[in-house]
This record gives structure tokens, sequence and C-alpha cells, in this order.
């Protein structure tokens, strides 16, 4: 008799706990602020992210007042559905000064922010990486699915944005991007609306590493490509992996764009399996009279595949609404009056 009322005992209060876990979310924080003055909860961006609740019920956000957090911070794929919201994107800055070779890193561990909660917002946030020239040097890593980042910028040098996970999806609008090589990689699939993109040097652009069967890979529609003055000969992209695919819509490109457009990364058996496209650009470097022989040039037919629905939708796994970045709400940054309001 003893034994059976330990046993039920034991399932009374497990059944309470996850009850409690799952029946009461108003239990648990969903508002943080983060500010280096102290005026928030904590003083430091990993701390307030510690602190989260994993899986919450709610979506989870993060205020972040202005200031230089130097910091190198990770958002765990058990911490979904976060946003951080800045106050203002030139002053709030995460930044750190990792880099391939430093001791034991590499380019997978150099980042400054490693992003894998699914369901991620970032918006007014600047995501930098201080190295300098010397490699690779990550501002961001990205491997959530369903991220997106507004009117953000990301400052770096090689390899800047890191755009991982094979099955991700990310969504990137009105933001600033610049670097030097290969400064946006990795085979996510990614879209970046109405974005500025600055060239650094004379190098390369993107570096796909799309996986094989994946219709979309990196579809840049609207962007304005720009070069600082010391360039002369920017390429759009090169295969960072065989079935990379990168495509140019509606751009704006600079006379600083390298007449053939894009590099087979010294192996001509990647010119049979890559799809470089372009579509409609503009600007003195959208002129395709030298683009090399295995780019593609878009039809009017071809141009309406591509579609933020569409591409997201041919990279799911599963069945869903493929519309989730329009849903998206941009928030404004509000100052909690109770900081310690649950």
């Amino acid at each position: 008799m003893k034994g059976h009322l330990i046993v039920f005992l034991s399932f009374f209060f497990f059944t309470c706990a996850s009850f409690a876990q799952t029946g009461n979310p108003q239990q648990h924080k969903y508002v943080f602020t983060v500010a280096k003055d102290g005026s928030g909860d904590y003083k430091y961006i990993q701390e307030a992210i510690d602190a989260m609740r994993v899986y919450p019920l709610a979506p989870i956000t993060l205020y972040i007042k202005n200031g230089v957090y130097n910091e190198k911070i990770e958002l765990p794929a058990t911490n979904t559905d976060v946003i951080f919201i800045g106050e203002s994107v030139e002053k709030t800055i995460i930044v750190f000064n990792d880099y391939s070779g430093r001791g034991k890193l590499t380019t997978f561990t150099s980042y400054t922010a490693k992003i894998s909660g699914n369901r991620f917002t970032a918006q007014n946030i600047t995501f930098s990486n201080s190295a300098g020239r010397v490699g690779q040097a990550v501002a961001l890593y990205v491997d959530a699915d369903k991220a997106v980042f507004k009117n953000c910028r990301f400052l770096g040098d090689q390899d800047t944005i890191f755009a991982a996970g094979e099955t991700s999806r990310q969504y990137f609008v009105d933001c600033y991007i610049e670097g030097t090589t290969d400064f946006i990689f990795g085979p996510s699939t990614a879209v970046f609306q109405s974005c500025t993109i600055k060239g650094k040097t004379n190098s390369y652009i993107t570096a796909a590493s799309t996986t094989s069967g994946k219709k979309f890979g990196y579809v840049f529609f609207d962007c304005k490509i720009i070069a600082d003055t010391s360039v002369t000969k920017l390429y759009l992209g090169r295969p960072w992996r065989a079935y990379s695919r990168t495509a140019f819509i509606r751009c704006q490109l600079p006379k600083e764009t390298a007449p053939e457009g894009w590099n087979n990364w010294g192996n001509t058996e990647n010119e049979k399996t890559v799809l470089y496209a372009e579509y409609k650009n503009i600007g003195e470097g959208a002129s395709v009279k030298s683009r090399v022989a295995w780019s593609k040039q878009l039809t009017d037919k071809e141009a309406k595949q591509y579609t933020a629905e569409n591409i997201f939708s041919n990279a799911s796994v599963g069945t869903e609404d493929h519309r989730w970045f329009q849903t998206i709400q941009i928030k404004p940054f509000e100052w909690p009056v109770n900081k310690n309001k649950q």
C-alpha cells in the first residue's frame, strides 16, 4: 500500500509540474531589458538570454538600449520565438573580435552572434566583427528557421554573415551588409529585400553552398550594391559548393561589378551545376553582354517564380503557411515603465 501511495504522489507532483509548465504562462517573464548603464534588467545581452524561458508559450521580447555591447552571444535552439529590439541601429551595437585561427577558433566559431532559436526577429541592431582583415571572422551566424532581420547592420570583412542551416529560411529587409570576401555565405535559403550591400575589396559578395535539389538559395530583390573607392572588380558570387543558387533581381549594380559577373571558384565542373541568375538589374554594372556563358538571364516567365512566398515554400520540409515573413510584427522601441513587470 505504501508503495502505491509513493507512486501516486510521484504521479501527482509530476502532473502538477507539467501543468505549471504549460497552463500558466503568466508566471514567466516575457519582456526583458538590457542597458549598459544598469537601468535595465541586465547589463549584458547574454545574461538576458540565459534568463529566458526555453520553448516559451508566447514570444519573448528583449529591448536593448543604445550602447556598445562587447560580447559574444548565442541564442540556442531551445530559445525560440525571441525578438530583439534595439533603440537605434547606429548606436545599438553587438561587437566582438574573434576570428578563425585565433587559438582553436574556426570560421564557424568565430561569430559575434549565433542565432539558432527558430522564429527569431531582430530590428534596429548592428552586428559587428571587429577582428579586421585577418581571415574569416563572422559577425552573424544564423541557422534559425524563419529568422527575420529588419533595419539591421552587419559589419565585418571576410565571411560577415554565415546564413547557415540546410533547411533554414532567413529574411533580411532594409539592412546594410558589408565585407570583403564571401561575406554572405552558407547553405540556407535567404531573401534580401531592399538592402544596401557594400564590397570593400576586389573579391566576391556571395558564396552560397546550396544543397542539391533546392531550387533557390540566395535571392536579392531591389538591393543597392555599392563598392569601396579602392574596388575595381567586384564579383556577384562564386560557389562554395557545387549546387550554389544565387539571383540578383532588379538590383542596382555599380560600375565596379566584374563584367563577367560570376566566378567558378577555379573548377569548371561547377559551371554545370550552379544556377546564377539575373533579371532587370540597373546601373553601370548591369550590362550582361560580357557575363559568363554559364550564368542565366531570367525570362519574364521565369522571374515570376521568384517571389518570397514561393522561395520559402520550396525550401520548406513540410506543409505550413509560407507567408510567415509577412506576418512579422515590427515593434517600436518601448522602454518599459516598470522594468520588473512580469
